[in-house]
């Protein structure tokens, strides 16, 4: 099991920022390919962007050059800085792990195998 739980959702302003936070409770997870999703009520889960145990960063279309992943592997933790924030923004984010990756489809909810339990974004306008 890889256990994660994600922080730092709250309501901001538009135009504002938040940073989540998706701990991990084993340090395994760093070899693990870490992805941030999204959900809105009645939409379905929508890719935001992943971090591979590598480093490497790949972002969705509507959150690139405004939202920025991270990870620090001496805490076990990967992170959403998420700026510029828009209404359509809103959702349940997510965090999720596949080890060593998505075999290409990062973008696939399926191919996740541990989620954590979500933390709400909510933007005003």
């Amino acid at each position: 099991q890889v256990p994660l739980v994600e922080s730092g959702g709250g309501l901001v302003q538009a135009g504002g920022s938040l940073r989540l936070s998706c701990a991990a409770s084993k340090r395994t997870f760093n070899s693990y390919t870490m992805g941030w999703f999204r959900q809105a009520p009645g939409k379905e889960r929508e890719f935001v962007g992943r971090i591979t145990w590598s480093g490497g960063i790949r972002y969705a279309d509507s959150v690139k050059g405004r939202f920025t992943i991270s990870r620090d592997t001496a805490k076990d933790t990967v992170y959403l800085q998420m700026n510029s924030l828009k209404p359509e923004d809103a959702a349940e984010y997510y965090c999720a792990a596949v080890y060593p990756d998505a075999a290409g489809r990062e973008w696939d909810p399926k191919e996740y195998t541990y989620w954590g339990q979500g933390t709400q974004v909510t933007v005003s306008s």
